[in-house]
């Protein structure tokens, strides 16, 4: 009987995941051909998805929470991304910072319709604006601390502004990675990311001491 219902339960497990597929699916197709999220009806959705009004709603309270589950992936995406550096790992910062915005601005032009809809949606509702801020924070909160742990061994000037530094090179780098990616059509990306990465290494974590 125990196997049975684990059968079970991971059977519908898979059917669930399946379905939320589906709709994440349905909804990054209509972005990414040009509809605007806020002109999106659930009933548009559901018809590209193909599953009822009733599914939908089993899954997410409204549109805006579909929209906070498309951001996730990329938000989980980008930290694992973020959580592969270590600033005291003995080689060139700025170029390993180059590579990392190298593949942070790959993973945003891939899901740029999704990013967009994020900032546009932000303006007016205060649910996605928290997720979007909250998102921000985290990187904040990241940087902060890899900045306190570099002037604690020494290898960043004690007389960098931790707190400051990291806000300008996070909130600044993500509002310069998205007017980059809604004017430039993708060759200019290496460029970008070789500026951001020194920018943040030697602006901040290798800054010569004042």
């Amino acid at each position: 009987m125990t196997s049975v219902t684990r059968r079970q339960n991971h059977d519908h497990e898979r059917r669930s995941a399946a379905t939320e597929a589906k709709l994440l699916s349905a909804v990054e197709r209509l972005l990414g051909a040009g509809e605007s999220f806020t002109d999106l009806s659930v009933q548009r959705i559901i018809e590209e998805a193909g599953v009822s009004r009733a599914t939908f709603y089993a899954y997410f309270p409204g549109k805006p929470d579909i929209l906070k589950r498309l951001a996730e992936k990329v938000r989980d995406a980008s930290l694992a991304l973020a959580q592969q550096w270590d600033p005291g790992a003995g080689e060139d910062g700025a170029d390993r910072y180059t590579r990392f915005f190298e593949d942070v601005l790959a993973l945003h032009r891939a899901h740029h319709p999704v990013l967009s809809a994020v900032r546009e949606v932000a303006t007016y509702d205060s649910a996605v604006r928290d997720f979007y801020t909250a998102d921000l924070e985290g990187f904040d909160e990241a940087v902060l601390a890899t900045l306190l742990q570099q002037q604690h061994v020494g290898a960043t000037p004690a007389d960098l502004d931790a707190v400051a530094a990291s806000r300008v090179i996070v909130w600044g780098g993500a509002q310069a990675m998205a007017r980059h990616i809604s004017v430039d059509d993708g060759s200019g990306d290496a460029a970008l990311a070789r500026e951001l990465g020194r920018i943040w290494w030697y602006g901040a974590y290798r800054r010569p001491a004042g």
